[in-house]
């Protein structure tokens, strides 16, 4: 009787204050329209952070492989807390553990910038400096004095500073991941809960696609970013001796994450002021809509204490897996996210060394031709899924043949690439070098220059040439007197290139065609997923479904792309005596190992999706009719057993004929 009062009174209550319920923060649109923003600057920070990755791998002279760990260490704290969100379901405040999380994420964005401003300026090999020490890196028979500059320049690299650099962007990569814990999963929840049933599949497409957008616009905000000198904060425009072109040019990859955490930070301040429970849509006051009766309705999950819930994981999960369809899709789907991760992490750099493209340049065709085409393709696939209303025997025929055909679009990504260019003493041998001997050039000279017979040389120094000529802004325009340089015996500053950039057009064309094809078949295989696992067991599989992607995809897929990359390298940076990021490739290893992780990734998934085929297959078999007496099976309230010979015995059991 109590409880019907105060039920009563809240209603009353609710009915009396209009300008509460006028209020934004009451209104499932503006909530939707708040985690639309949400998202995409969680996105935005995730994609920015692979657009960069390779630069922040030459600033810091990291290994691909050790920056293959930077980019999956965000999935790391992800994929520990992921399964407390299941546990955690309505019990607790939504909106404002979602807007924690993102004040989290905005930290964890500030945390992987800080390395800029604890860092002195960006100091490669043979920079040019107001000293006066001859840096320039020219030949000279008799070395000059620059022992002191060189072991200051070392003992700041060996400062405290710059030895706490990779462990700070490894904990602003696990903060990431933690933030991002609460924000989707809580967010469609309750979109779900409060939305009305015709509105709530309008309202998860924009969640769906603005998930889509978001790691393109960080693709592209990364172009934009990289276009800026890392220290123009630092050193006047006058004092910027790099050019885009330069392969020791790196870009101001510390600023889109300013940006973005304070993108972050504004969208996270409207979550303070979301109640924990709304009002439903369209002013229905059901029972749906009413706190007390929405526990009664809560998943059997939420009934169990933290340690029941922990103890009873192993064993849903295990009977999850246990369904073949289930197993075979999530299979297939794991390597297409791992393909995913790989190429997501590293095709900027791919492209950059394969045609000789900038950093910027490279970031811009992923954000801008392949993300966009890979949305497409999934829009696509969920459009033709409802036209055509397709079962799951069709759907595991789409997967399949949307697979075979990306097999067949990414093969020829083989064939279509560039020679590794000539490089004096590196490449194709590495026993050169003999003519540069007198020279006496650092071991640690990095400054490539083309020279007029073709030939590229790790710096002038290594080509011989003894003079530079200088333009009216004291920059180099041509190195002279080069005594290891054919021809007219001159070089020019920057590399020769691999000189096939003409080939980036096809190649981008076919590497937008596989993207979409490949996400075609994403909409069908979650299809598959939801129509062959229990119902109430449909949001556990999708969490183990995505605990698998980042335990088996998103976490080794980055690391394992980074250590076949480290394989081609064929001349490693060097400095104060410690080994640095890859100065030069194997350019046609690089690719046909880059690509063929690519190729093989895709097999997998199409293995996966034939045997769902043939799995469903014998199970359609199965379930039809037999002819009397062959000793069949059939459906017996909803079950199988097996064929009875006669009418009369099927009488005899009890069974309708």
């Amino acid at each position: 009787m109590v409880a019907n009062n105060l039920n009563t009174n809240s209603d009353h209550t609710r009915s009396r204050s209009p300008a509460l319920r006028r209020s934004p923060f009451n209104n499932i649109k503006f909530f939707v329209f708040c985690h639309s923003l949400l998202q995409l600057a969680q996105l935005l920070v995730s994609g920015y952070m692979k657009s960069s990755i390779s630069t922040i791998e030459r600033r810091y002279g990291l290994s691909s492989q050790k920056s293959g760990v930077l980019a999956a260490f965000n999935e790391v704290g992800n994929t520990v807390l992921i399964v407390f969100v299941s546990f955690l379901g309505s019990r607790v405040h939504r909106p404002r553990f979602i807007g924690g999380g993102a004040l989290l994420a905005c930290l964890a964005s500030l945390l992987i910038a800080m390395p800029h401003f604890l860092s002195g300026p960006y100091d490669y090999t043979n920079r040019i400096s107001s000293s006066g020490d001859n840096s320039s890196g020219l030949c000279q028979s008799e070395r000059t004095l620059t022992t002191s500059s060189s072991n200051q320049s070392c003992s700041q690299k060996e400062s405290p500073a710059q030895q706490v650099v990779y462990p700070l962007l490894l904990l602003g990569q696990l903060l990431l991941g933690i933030g991002a814990v609460p924000i989707q999963p809580f967010g469609i929840s309750y979109i779900d809960d409060y939305a009305s049933k015709k509105n709530s599949p309008l309202y998860l497409g924009i969640l769906l696609a603005v998930t889509s957008i978001g790691p393109a616009v960080g693709f592209i905000t990364g172009s934009l970013m990289l276009r800026f000198y890392v220290d123009f904060d630092k050193l006047s425009k006058d004092q910027i001796e790099l050019n885009h072109k330069d392969l020791r040019w790196v870009g101001a990859w510390w600023l889109g994450f300013l940006v973005a955490s304070c993108f972050l930070f504004l969208t996270a301040l409207p979550y303070l002021f979301f109640p924990r429970n709304m009002p439903k849509e369209d002013g229905a006051d059901d029972v749906e809509s009413r706190p007390d009766c929405k526990q009664q309705q809560t998943n059997p999950l939420q009934e169990l204490s933290l340690l029941q819930f922990l103890k009873s994981f192993p064993r849903i999960a295990l009977r999850t897996l246990r369904s073949p369809i289930y197993l075979l899709v999530v299979l297939a789907q794991v390597n297409l996210a791992a393909l995913l991760a790989g190429l997501a992490t590293f095709m900027a750099k791919f492209i950059e060394r394969q045609f000789s493209q900038t950093v910027s340049f490279s970031t811009m065709m992923i954000g801008g031709i392949c993300i966009p085409m890979a949305v497409l393709g999934t829009v696509l696939g969920g459009v033709l899924m409802r036209r055509l209303n397709i079962s799951v025997s069709g759907a595991s025929k789409l997967c399949t043949i949307a697979i075979l055909l990306c097999l067949f679009s990414s093969t020829p990504l083989l064939l279509i690439g560039c020679p590794t260019q000539k490089v004096a003493g590196v490449f194709p041998n590495s026993s050169g070098g003999s003519c540069s001997s007198v020279c006496q050039c650092p071991k640690e000279a990095f400054n490539p220059v083309c020279g007029s017979d073709g030939v590229e040389f790790r710096s002038p120094c290594h080509a011989g040439c003894r003079a530079a000529e200088k333009d009216n802004d004291a920059k180099v325009t041509n190195y002279t007197e080069c005594r290891c340089v054919g021809g007219l015996g001159f070089a020019s500053p920057g590399t020769c290139g691999s000189g096939c950039s003409h080939l980036l057009p096809p190649f981008m064309a076919l590497l937008g065609i596989t993207a979409f094809i490949a996400a075609f078949s994403q909409t069908p295989s979650y299809i598959m997923i939801l129509r062959t696992v229990p119902t109430e067991d449909k949001s556990f599989a999708v969490g183990v479904q995505y605990m698998l992607f980042r335990v088996l995809a998103f976490m080794p897929g980055p690391v394992l792309y980074g250590s076949v990359i480290d394989s081609t390298c064929i001349l490693w940076g060097k400095k104060c005596g410690k080994q640095t990021s890859c100065l030069y490739y194997n350019l046609d290893r690089f690719r046909q190992r880059f690509l063929g992780m690519q190729v093989v990734f895709v097999c997998g998934g199409l293995l996966c999706f034939l045997l769902t085929v043939v799995v469903l297959r014998r199970r359609a078999r199965s379930q039809e009719p037999q002819p009397e007496g062959k000793g069949g099976y059939e459906l017996v309230n909803g079950e199988k057993t097996p064929e009875i010979a006669s009418s009369k015995e099927k009488e005899a059991n009890g069974i309708k004929t």
